[in-house]
């Protein structure tokens, strides 16, 4: 799932900077317009790549993963509940 979310990061991040060397190299010689619309659309592309790289998966365990430290670990699980084993 990880490497699922790198490949696309990579993908919109690169698709971002071909849009942007596109719009000022080559489209703006025949339409200002349209280099300046491609570099509107290329600058919302990286906060969604970010927010999708950083999307946490149903797999993903993250909310209930020990932080290690025992005595924040103790305070959390008295918050939600938990009945720690001891050992």
């Amino acid at each position: 799932m990880y490497a699922r979310r790198r490949h696309v990061y990579f993908a919109m991040m690169g698709t971002c900077v071909t849009l942007f060397v596109l719009a000022w190299s080559v489209v703006r010689l025949w339409s200002m317009p349209v280099a300046v619309g491609m570099c509107l659309v290329a600058m919302v592309i990286p906060p969604i790549a970010a927010m999708t790289a950083n999307r946490r998966g149903p797999d993903d365990r993250w909310w209930d993963a020990p932080s290690g430290d025992a005595k924040s670990d103790e305070w959390w699980d008295e918050l939600d509940g938990k009945r720690r084993r001891q050992p």
